[in-house]
């Protein structure tokens, strides 16, 4: 009986050996159990210098090759909620990116990431462009070819590419003293920037408040940000008073509470494929609601 967590390293030593069945065996797990652990990366080859994760097992191994198997139950049974393709470009793709699903894998696995899902279901290649926390949501950028993930990661790089976020926090920041009380709530829209440091490096959000609800004491706001640091619309908001509802670091939420309220809602560059400016929304059935 295989043990709920355990990593395994094995060294091809003859050429005759058969590395997956080798696996295997010190693994204790069955050859069908660890072809399943490959589909869902947890399985590593190297060769020299270079380790990459292996899909299949028909491979020729040579005497030196390193087989690895990062096994972890719960990790291997999670399921991902499914993604949905929202805009389709060629070159790249627009999905909407549910609570959950991760933009980074680890050793463990890669099975509930967005790349990955969308290589499963598309049968085309996929890279990251750029994150959304694993408990945000919402409009994300796909890549089809290396050359146009480093194209679009240029846009995010360079700044030239507009986005902005919906966000639902705590309290009321429509009445809230951080506005200049001089503003008419009526006439001008309220904008509130914030430039507290995120990690010690420059971080710059802009906030507009939309809506307030009474009966939950909680904000709609729309976010802008001018930097990308780690977590900035969470950190930034909790900064102010007005943690992100859901946010389990950095406001008052516990792990029963529900899913972290921050969306990624619109994008607008020049499309590095036929130099034309390009928006894209996200539908208003999948914008977070107070």
């Amino acid at each position: 009986m295989s043990v709920p967590s355990q990593e395994i390293h094995i060294t091809i030593e003859t050429q005759e050996q058969d590395g997956l069945k080798t696996l295997a065996n010190t693994a204790e797990l069955s050859l069908q159990t660890l072809k399943k652990c490959m589909k869902k990366g947890a399985v590593w080859f190297t060769r020299g210098k270079q380790t990459h994760r292996i899909r299949r097992g028909k491979k020729r191994y040579l005497i030196g090759d390193e087989l690895h198997l990062y096994y972890n139950e719960s990790v291997l049974n999670e399921t991902p909620t499914p993604a949905e393709l929202l805009f389709d470009e060629g070159q790249y793709s627009l999905w909407y990116k549910p609570y959950g699903t991760r933009c980074q894998g680890s050793k463990w696995s890669d099975h509930t990431t967005i790349n990955r899902f969308v290589e499963i279901h598309t049968h085309r290649p996929a890279y990251i462009v750029h994150r959304l926390d694993r408990a945000a949501t919402g409009l994300i950028i796909i890549a089809h070819s290396k050359k146009m993930a480093a194209a679009l990661a240029k846009l995010f790089e360079l700044r030239t590419l507009k986005k902005y976020y919906h966000v639902i926090v705590e309290g009321d920041l429509q009445n809230s003293p951080l506005f200049p009380q001089s503003l008419d709530n009526m006439t001008q829209n309220k904008q509130l920037t914030i430039n507290t440091l995120v990690d010690n490096k420059n971080a710059i959000s802009h906030v507009e408040p939309l809506e307030y609800c009474s009966d939950k004491n909680q904000s709609l706001v729309k976010v802008t940000i001018e930097t990308g640091r780690k977590h900035q619309i969470r950190i930034h908001m909790a900064s102010i008073g007005h943690p992100v509802v859901g946010d389990r670091l950095h406001g008052h939420a516990n792990s029963n509470s529900i899913n972290l309220q921050l969306t990624s809602c619109f994008f607008e560059f020049i499309c590095p494929l036929t130099h034309q400016r390009k928006q894209f929304m996200l539908p208003e059935r999948l914008k977070p609601k107070l």
